[in-house]
């Protein structure tokens, strides 16, 4: 085999595959999707609760009587209470 007959070996630029440009281009959308998740996240964050307000809106609510106690005790109710026991939402404390 003549060694001028073989085919040169010509570098191609990497960038000019079009699977090479997925690698960095599936990194910066996941660059962009994180920082637009955490925005968002910090953006609309729900208020801590004092716990000691609560506690004293629940001792109020627990001296009134009928049907006024069972609308406060159903709106002092904490919110993880109120979804796992919907079907019964008096609190039997």
């Amino acid at each position: 085999m003549n060694p001028s007959s073989a085919p040169a070996h010509t570098r191609t630029s990497l960038w000019k595959v079009p699977q090479a440009i997925l690698v960095p281009a599936l990194l910066l959308a996941g660059v962009i999707a994180t920082t637009t998740m955490v925005v968002v996240s910090s953006m609309g964050q729900d208020p801590v609760l004092d716990k000691d307000m609560y506690e004293r809106e629940r001792q109020a609510a627990q001296a009134l009587e009928g049907e006024a106690r069972a609308k406060a005790l159903l709106q002092a109710q904490p919110a993880n209470q109120g979804r796992n026991h919907a079907a019964s939402p008096l609190s039997p404390n």
